[in-house]
């Protein structure tokens, strides 16, 4: 299955980072963020665009009605702000640590478009992941309007099995280790972390799965 909450197997962070091209490495500093620290705000200038090094960035935008609206939850290897590559001058959603450790390795657009412009790789690999992530914005869209709470937790768990998930060589379950807590999951398909603990224990209860702080277990005879 292709993934739709994340960039299949790639850490971009290893392909992208200035301090992997020797033109850029002396002039290029990581930026270190305490968690709820922003990165940019809505409205900001759009100027740059970032690669996560360690650590996790919660990206979304306040509703009329002042709600969060949460968009993505990126990671290591994770990139973001790119729409500043395409021609986007001010921000139209905010990017916040959620990491007491989040280092930011942050890339000018000018620096970005030379890379580009000198490393056709490099510019697909950009292009692409930029067309995953409009398609995979696209899907959690039609999930959040069509499918109820429980299918949508059902899917994003499918999700992870795909992005951190194994199976286990003695039991044939599918072990998810994951860098989300709950409410990280419950920001990302639409709902409280009260619900997705209520959903995560009916789940149990049914013998789809089983969950620990480190953890989610999908069971076998559920697969």
């Amino acid at each position: 299955m292709q993934s739709l909450w994340f960039f299949d197997d790639v850490n971009l962070f290893k392909v992208l980072c200035p301090h992997k091209f020797k033109a850029y490495k002396k002039e290029h500093v990581f930026c270190a963020y305490k968690k709820k620290d922003y990165i940019y705000f809505e409205a900001d200038s759009a100027n740059k665009v970032y690669l996560i090094e360690k650590g996790k960035v919660k990206i979304g935008y306040y509703s009329e009605d002042g709600n969060e609206i949460v968009k993505a939850i990126l990671s290591k290897g994770e990139l973001f702000g790119e729409k500043a590559i395409l021609g986007d001058e001010k921000r139209d959603e905010f990017a916040q640590s959620i990491d007491n450790s989040t280092s930011i390795c942050p890339i000018s657009v000018d620096t970005m478009h030379d890379l580009m412009r000198n490393n056709q790789t490099f510019s697909l690999k950009v292009y692409k992941f930029i067309g995953f992530k409009f398609k995979k914005l696209e899907r959690r869209l039609q999930l959040l309007l069509f499918k109820d709470t429980k299918t949508r937790l059902i899917e994003f768990l499918d999700e992870l099995c795909t992005d951190y998930g194994y199976d286990c060589d003695k039991t044939g379950d599918h072990i998810i280790k994951h860098p989300f807590t709950q409410k990280d999951i419950a920001s990302l398909i639409g709902t409280s972390r009260p619900t997705i603990n209520i959903l995560l224990n009916e789940l149990k209860e049914e013998n789809y799965l089983d969950f620990n702080r480190k953890e989610i277990r999908i069971l076998k005879s559920s697969a």
